[in-house]
């Protein structure tokens, strides 16, 4: 009977440790020294979020009908023109798991047309 006991003490010691040592973790890394993101940019995105991303530039522009304001969110992405993180999100949501419905994939297709056969103005600078 004693073996046992202590046996079970060890058990239940060691499940408080483990639980101890959770709730310790969470709290340090939550409330001691939590992540702090500082001046990061778009173009750090993970590649399904720059999809989602170019998305909704799509949709907006669908909206606006605004090419040039377009091309300037998409420049946020990087790359050496406008329509390069476009081209880059179809073929991520044509290639992904992720569902992305035909009208998704309808506006991002039209977005990219349209760049590809877009010529930027120059910026006059106002006084």
């Amino acid at each position: 009977m004693y073996c046992g006991t202590i046996t079970y003490m060890r058990w239940i010691l060691f499940f408080i440790s483990i639980a101890l040592g959770i709730a310790a973790g969470l709290y340090f890394g939550w409330v001691v020294s939590p992540v702090e993101y500082v001046d990061t940019t778009p173009d750090s995105l993970r590649v399904d979020y720059k999809a989602d991303f170019v998305l909704m530039v799509a949709e907006t522009y669908q909206a606006e009908k605004d090419l040039a304001q377009a091309a300037r969110r998409l420049a946020l992405l990087g790359g050496n023109t406008p329509d390069t993180p476009v081209s880059e999100a179809i073929q991520f949501a044509t290639t992904s798991r992720l569902p992305y419905s035909e009208v998704d994939l309808a506006l991002m297709r039209t977005l990219a047309q349209d760049l590809q056969s877009w010529e930027p103005s120059p910026e006059v600078p106002q006084p």
